[in-house]
């Protein structure tokens, strides 16, 4: 079987609207640009409470990393509590620990408010141990999160094995604050939302350039002009343009994913079995969840649209006879790519470059729960002013150097890694 270049979550959201392009000036309390998970969280909760919002999206509604994204609806960010609090201090950093904690139950209570269609799980996630180092991280993970009254348990032994199906891990974190979900529907089903609320939103409608007008800002695209009190720049890993500084505040990286066809209820059944979604704690790490079609969907950093169809096929079969050499051989079915906003410290940054103008970067691969967070928290504060809704103050925007040279770096060293563990050198 071919692998096709096809984003799977895509296929499975049939019902996506094609909505035009703006043409012609409109009018706006708030504009917002980018239809991910950020921009549709902020429409909404900017809606909720009164306000008029226009959305702009360069491509389609979800067509970034947001309907690209691996669909973990994970607590907190790659990095540990304790490590959060060290990079923003212990006031900031516990009070990020605490919304990001809250994360999931936000997302959840938006897709029961708006009845989304998802494909919805909430019986938590899976970060697993690759080895005794990575049994360490984990042990201290769950103690961290434990003293902050977190629901994770450290899964050893035999209740390791079950919740996994592997042999090959010895201990795994299962969060049951967490969940997995189809987030192309996730991103739709809150487009949708935004439109029954009275939002407008519009396709195709990329930014060329954004200026103030005397109390107005006017965000104007190709065939028009939106005119708006407030400005939301949700467009994180793919803002392009000059028209902003924000593209210069993050490095771009990639991570890609493969699915299999359809396994048979059995074999699919045996993969994590509670259906947790789950990641491994190697530096360039596997993720590994299924669908609701028992599909199998491994993933990992890099740009998968730079490796042909045979490497990602061996490497999918290289992580699958490792973790899982009791499948039957699995045809690989299609495979995606999508683009994160890296951060030097691997910590996000929210700006405020003028007076009701505010934009965010450097989710680091964490986009459902974050991105759905700064998204209210965005709402919040341009409705009420008080910057304690935020979960970090605002910082100055300071452009990375180096950009390209930091991407091709990290670029170049997942790349090894891969061809490492196609070779069977590393696993």
């Amino acid at each position: 079987m071919p692998l096709r270049e096809e984003c799977l979550w895509e296929k499975l959201t049939p019902q996506r609207p094609d909505r035009a392009a703006l043409k012609g000036e409109v009018r706006a309390d708030v504009c917002v640009i980018g239809a991910g998970f950020t921009g549709l969280s902020a429409a909404v909760h900017l809606l909720e409470q009164g306000k008029s919002v226009c959305v702009l999206e360069a491509q389609r509604c979800g067509q970034g990393g947001s309907g690209r994204n691996v669909g973990l609806v994970n607590a907190g960010m790659w990095i540990p509590p304790d490590e959060i609090e060290e990079g923003f201090g212990e006031v900031v950093g516990s009070q990020l620990n605490r919304m990001l904690g809250a994360a999931p139950a936000l997302v959840f209570s938006l897709i029961d408010k708006y009845r989304i269609d998802c494909q919805l799980r909430r019986e938590g996630t899976l970060h697993m141990a690759h080895n005794r180092t990575g049994e360490t991280d984990l042990r201290s993970r769950e103690a961290q999160w434990k003293r902050r009254g977190a629901p994770v348990e450290l899964l050893t032994g035999a209740a390791c094995e079950q919740a996994t199906g592997t042999k090959k891990i010895a201990a795994a974190l299962l969060d049951r604050r967490a969940g997995t979900l189809n987030p192309m529907a996730y991103t739709s089903g809150l487009a949708k939302a935004a439109a029954d609320l009275g939002g407008r939103l519009f396709d195709h409608s990329a930014v060329t350039r954004l200026e103030r007008q005397g109390q107005l800002w006017a965000v104007h695209t190709a065939e028009g002009a939106v005119l708006a009190e407030q400005v939301v720049i949700a467009s994180n890993a793919y803002t392009e343009g000059d028209w902003t500084e924000l593209r210069r505040n993050f490095f771009p990286g990639y991570y890609y994913q493969v699915a299999s066809a359809p396994l048979t209820e059995e074999a699919a059944q045996q993969i994590l079995p509670g259906g947790q979604g789950s990641w491994d704690t190697r530096q360039v790490l596997s993720s590994i969840r299924r669908d609701q079609d028992g599909r199998l969907l491994l993933g990992s950093l890099g740009n998968g649209n730079r490796k042909p169809a045979w490497f990602l096929k061996a490497w999918a079969d290289r992580v699958q006879q490792h973790y899982f050499p009791y499948l039957k051989p699995v045809d690989w079915e299609c495979t995606w790519t999508g683009c994160i906003a890296f951060t030097p410290d691997h910590l996000m940054r929210l700006f405020e470059p003028a007076p009701g103008l505010v934009a965010v970067t450097g989710y680091n691969g964490r986009g459902v729960t974050t991105g759905t967070v700064v998204g209210k928290a965005f709402a919040d504060y341009l409705c009420h002013g008080d910057p304690q809704a935020l979960p970090i103050p605002f910082a100055p925007m300071q452009p990375l150097l180096g950009v390209g040279l930091r991407s091709c770096l990290y670029e170049t060293g997942f790349s090894l890694y891969h061809a490492g563990q196609c070779l069977r050198i590393v696993i």
